[in-house]
């Protein structure tokens, strides 16, 4: 195959993949991200997730761990992710037939979310009598090019490239009733080995997520989330290769608390629109582990 369909035919796939890891990311924003909890609490994650396209199937573990902190008076979160991905796929361009398959150590991501008003930092018995009412926030995450990557190879679960996220939420309470909205941008550095020394650059993507969420009394909480995102047009040294995304997801979120240290948590979201064609879908489980002051 000659050099220059080479990195087309590569370039439609990172496009795949970026689509699959804006759907891990836009969950990783999951419910509750501007929310109150008190100060030096701790939380121990592990998580599987299986995100999918019509061609693509990428399947995550994660491990992450939490930390509430003091930010100037307000309380803020700590979040560290760490992931290993199995990716695989076949799709056809024209006559060409690409099929591709990797696993490994994928690119950890590093979050910070501050609350600014609305979210006092408390201890656990200060905690006890909070209210929450408005809460306004800010986060900040950076997707760390530590991941398994090759140039000569056809589909990588790392990036070789960083990710930088800002954003901005609102959490609004009503009675047992959490109304959330956000949105953020993820701007791309550039892939300059990308099939053996070209370069790869691509547009921000720009999210916006909507939660609607329930608290039972037994602390257990389901929400209905909404997820639109668009923008992420790629280009190999400098000429287009792809066009923007535009996608619409929709998703629920169930937490079930085990005991006073233990949790559950099911997710899932499935694309009702996609400019490119292609099926979103995303499932997984995760267990999370609290200790702490309080706990």
């Amino acid at each position: 195959m000659a050099k220059a369909p080479s990195i087309f035919l590569k370039a439609i796939c990172c496009w795949l993949l970026t689509g699959l890891i804006a759907l891990v990311s836009a969950q990783e924003i999951e419910p509750r991200t501007y929310s109150n909890a008190p100060i030096d609490i701790n939380f121990l994650g592990f998580g599987v997730s299986q995100a999918q396209t019509s061609n693509y199937t990428l399947n995550t573990q994660s491990l992450s761990y939490n930390r509430i902190f003091d930010f100037f008076g307000q309380s803020a979160k700590f979040n560290l992710i760490a992931p290993y991905a199995e990716l695989h796929g076949t799709t056809k361009t024209g006559s060409q037939v690409i099929n591709g398959a990797a696993q490994g150590f994928t690119d950890p991501v590093v979050r910070v979310a501050a609350n600014l008003y609305g979210a006092p930092a408390l201890t656990a018995e200060e905690f006890k009598t909070y209210t929450q009412d408005l809460i306004i926030g800010a986060n900040l995450a950076l997707l760390i090019p530590w991941g398994e990557y090759n140039s000569n190879q056809l589909l990588n679960v790392g990036a070789n490239r960083t990710f930088i996220q800002p954003g901005l939420g609102v959490s609004q309470a009503v009675g047992p009733w959490r109304f959330e909205l956000a949105g953020d941008a993820t701007l791309f550095s550039n892939n300059n080995n990308y099939l053996g020394g070209n370069t790869l650059s691509q547009k921000p993507i720009y999210s916006t997520t909507g939660h609607v969420i329930y608290y039972f009394p037994s602390t257990a909480w389901l929400s209905t989330d909404i997820t639109y995102y668009s923008g992420g047009q790629s280009f190999v040294n400098g000429a287009s290769r792809t066009n923007s995304q535009e996608n619409w997801l929709m998703g629920a979120t169930l937490s079930i608390p085990i005991n006073k240290r233990n949790a559950i948590k099911f997710h899932g979201s499935e694309g009702t629109y996609s400019s490119t064609h292609k099926n979103y879908t995303l499932y997984g489980i995760g267990w999370q582990y609290r200790w702490g002051p309080g706990s």
